[in-house]
């Protein structure tokens, strides 16, 4: 399936997913260009010519990025917003750092979903998520941006789709530590399904809907990256159960690893709301070097016994 007809897409941002969807979108016959803060300056002439904007820049560069734009930003432009993260100084999620910088009244959407650049880069399918409050934008985002190996669902709660993509990154981590220390299938799966109900708090906690835990910005995008060594995550959470450091685990890598930074700001956010985060509180321990990560498993299963769902 083709695109409907040609966009001007700006995409801000060109790190692996940044090119992902440059590759992606070019290949259905849109008209790309593309900017990072390596090329200096701001994309302003990029965002004269754009039928759309699409930022895929990291969580960290989102909220300076919208300030310096606001002022430029044309009129009836509407933006896509593909960074998947928690603010840790605003605790937010990145749409609603793009609203509180650009001028009112900017129509946005939130792609999310199982994304695995590298797949996609291969030409092999999947499916994500369109989440937007605008139904005509989703709509039109859908119809001009589907193609052969990607295809795109609507969804009404954007930020319930940024929190679940944000949080899976932390839950991918610890089931890295989990596979890393061959811990089998019995407590893989527990993990993951304890790791949803963390996400659900977060993602009502930040104004979301606990249902779009079961589409693909939740669940979906959660069983791709905590089960693929193609997860920056995943890796990083293998490399700790392994015994590297932080430090070590991070330079294996060499790039990004956004749970690692998600981690503090869902943490940060339980303190202030009173939530209880187990997963996400083992992690942070494991990455701040307060636990190795044996000792972050003992730490789970010796904690007082409870029921399943609350009453």
């Amino acid at each position: 399936m083709m695109a409907a007809m040609s966009l001007r897409i700006a995409v801000l941002g060109r790190g692996a997913w940044g090119r992902t969807l440059i590759d992606l979108w070019a290949a259905q016959g849109h008209d790309l260009c593309s900017w990072s803060r390596s090329d200096g300056g701001l994309p302003q002439r990029d965002l004269l010519q754009a039928d759309l904007v699409v930022s895929a820049v990291a969580m960290a560069g989102v909220a300076s990025l919208a300030r310096e734009l606001a002022s430029q930003w044309p009129q009836g432009l509407p933006l896509l917003s593909c960074s998947k993260g928690i603010d840790l100084n605003r605790l937010v999620t990145a749409s609603q750092l793009w609203q509180q910088g650009l001028p009112a009244g900017v129509r946005v959407a939130v792609l999310s979903g199982p994304n695995l650049a590298s797949e996609l880069q291969q030409g092999l399918p999947a499916a994500s998520t369109l989440a937007s409050r605008d139904p005509d934008l989703s709509h039109w985002l859908q119809h001009h941006l589907s193609g052969e190996c990607l295809r795109l669902y609507r969804h009404h709660d954007p930020i319930g789709s940024e929190a679940a993509g944000a949080l899976k990154n932390v839950i991918a981590i610890a089931a890295g530590i989990c596979d890393g220390l061959c811990l089998g299938a019995n407590a893989k799966a527990s993990l993951l399904c304890r790791g949803l109900v963390e996400m659900g708090q977060v993602v009502e906690g930040l104004g979301g809907e606990s249902t779009t835990l079961y589409g693909l910005a939740g669940m979906g995008d959660l069983l791709a990256t905590a089960n693929s060594r193609l997860s920056r995550n995943y890796s990083f959470g293998l490399l700790l159960a392994e015994g590297q450091s932080t430090t070590e685990a991070l330079a294996s890598i060499g790039a990004t690893v956004e749970g690692r930074f998600t981690v503090e700001a869902a943490l940060a956010l339980a303190q202030q709301q009173g939530w209880h985060l187990p997963i996400c509180d083992q992690v942070a321990a494991v990455i701040q070097g307060r636990r190795t990560p044996q000792e972050a498993v003992r730490a789970l299963m010796g904690r007082q016994l409870k029921a399943e769902v609350r009453p």
